[in-house]
């Protein structure tokens, strides 16, 4: 009833919103995409949107009971998930063979398989729909491949070590830093590149996972695992105890932000997220490259980790003052709704380079299907729709995290039986700097979203 009334009170702003002049130009690779609007205007009514959700949710006092597993599941059948681990696996194989037999064209996989389907498509299914990383997962494939072979030829195993509760989900929060500075400052390493950075993660996963267990591994340390498990505590569909098994538990949409588990990690780790969504952003519009130039690799570091420590920090402060897991529900539906806005045009265009890769699969100048010429485009896209979805992304992810992060922080402290005269005020007192965060965040993503990008000479 509460997620209703709230789904309709967001759904009141983002129409008045969406009426207002604005646009939105998002990571766009067409200028077919640039506002016709008056940003400032556009600003004004989605920064005024997004504060009255929050007045509304803090106003109203929303609350919500804690999340119980009412036994609902959705099976998934075996040949769902056999098709989803072989297409994990036969994506990594072709990076694989790729590097070591292919040339260099239009039809590179590793960058399309990583970044493109990897990085922005499967991350939006797990936030939106399933964790089909459970299954897509190439690294818990290849481990379980190794382990089955090893049984069959006799090998004796050793038992997992257990692992050390100190260190929590810290190594995927590391391993995740460091793919975000190879996407931001090192993405022009090349191809070869890429490919032998995931050719040595398979190998550190394999080692992990021999050390501490698949499935504990998986949830702690395995970066993309640990990742797309956060962004998916907004997801309808969950993982149950046994990972790997042919049923998901069902739950309704943004339930798992009110789930406990929440830990100081999550906080760095989507701060990480949100912010390297923010600075892929800012670094390619006119503004910044006018400020900055075009920085080599170290400087472009430094600049990097400097914003990565604003954003981390402010995050961390407010968790400090709120909670972590208020902290927690307030920030990854903004994540999501970023990673949308930002991402969506890369996705559905340069995703199209796959036809390409198809028809010259070791890039050597081969035409099996006649598509080795295609070029990507977006012609078919119309602006109108783009911005508005970019738009309804960032406003509907803060009206969501303003949502989860008032009620995981209500029930904090609060129970509707036990409320002493004043207390409730006091709890919404204290998250005015959780609100101030997001506002600002979000008003800056809308601002970055709406500035013209840098488009090199030639």
């Amino acid at each position: 009833m509460i997620a209703r009334r709230v789904a309709a009170a967001s759904a009141t702003l983002l129409l008045g919103t969406l009426g207002l002049p604005g646009v939105v130009a998002a990571h766009q690779l067409s200028g077919s995409f640039q506002s016709r609007l008056p940003l400032a205007v556009y600003l004004v009514g989605a920064a005024g949107a997004v504060a009255l959700s929050f007045a509304f949710v803090l106003l109203r006092d929303l609350r919500a009971t804690a999340v119980v597993d009412d036994g609902r599941r959705a099976t998934i059948p075996g040949f769902v998930r056999n098709f989803l681990r072989a297409i994990g696996l036969i994506g990594w194989a072709w990076i694989m063979v790729q590097a070591i037999a292919g040339g260099d064209s239009d039809a590179e996989v590793s960058r399309l398989f990583a970044w493109n389907y990897g990085w922005v498509g499967v991350a939006l299914i797990s936030a939106l729909a399933f964790p089909v990383w459970t299954w897509l997962d190439p690294f818990s494939t290849l481990y379980d491949i190794g382990a089955w072979l090893l049984r069959r030829l006799g090998v004796g195993t050793v038992s997992p070590a257990e692992y050390p509760a100190g260190l929590g989900r810290w190594p995927a929060v590391a391993g995740f830093a460091a793919i975000v500075w190879l996407e931001l400052v090192a993405s022009g390493a090349g191809s070869r590149t890429l490919a032998f950075v995931i050719a040595g993660y398979t190998v550190y996963s394999l080692a992990m996972m021999a050390q501490y267990g698949r499935s504990t591994w998986s949830r702690h340390g395995e970066i993309f695992s640990v990742w797309f498990g956060l962004i998916g505590r907004l997801a309808p569909f969950a993982t149950l105890a046994d990972d790997r098994g042919a049923a998901l538990r069902r739950r309704d949409f943004a339930a798992g932000l009110r789930e406990g588990g929440w830990a100081t990690s999550d906080i760095v780790l989507v701060g990480l997220g949100t912010g390297s969504i923010l600075f892929d952003g800012l670094s390619q519009t006119q503004i910044w490259v006018t400020t900055f130039g075009l920085p080599a690799t170290l400087p472009q570091t430094a600049l990097l980790a400097g914003f990565m420590a604003l954003i981390i920090g402010a995050a961390l402060v407010v968790a400090r003052l709120v909670g972590i897991p208020a902290t927690g529900a307030g920030l990854v539906p903004i994540a999501v709704g970023y990673l949308l806005a930002h991402y969506f045009t890369y996705l559905v265009i340069d995703g199209q380079r796959l036809v390409i890769a198809l028809s010259d699969p070791l890039q050597q100048g081969k035409d099996y299907f006649g598509t080795a010429f295609f070029e990507p485009n977006g012609g078919w896209l119309a602006p109108g729709f783009v911005w508005t979805l970019q738009l309804a992304a960032v406003v509907g992810g803060h009206m969501i995290g303003a949502w989860g992060g008032h009620v995981v922080a209500a029930r904090a402290e609060l129970t509707q039986d036990e409320d002493p005269p004043g207390h409730a005020f006091d709890v919404r007192r204290r998250q005015i700097p959780l609100a101030m965060v997001m506002v600002a965040l979000t008003t800056l993503t809308l601002w970055s979203l709406g500035q013209a990008l840098f488009v090199p000479a030639g």
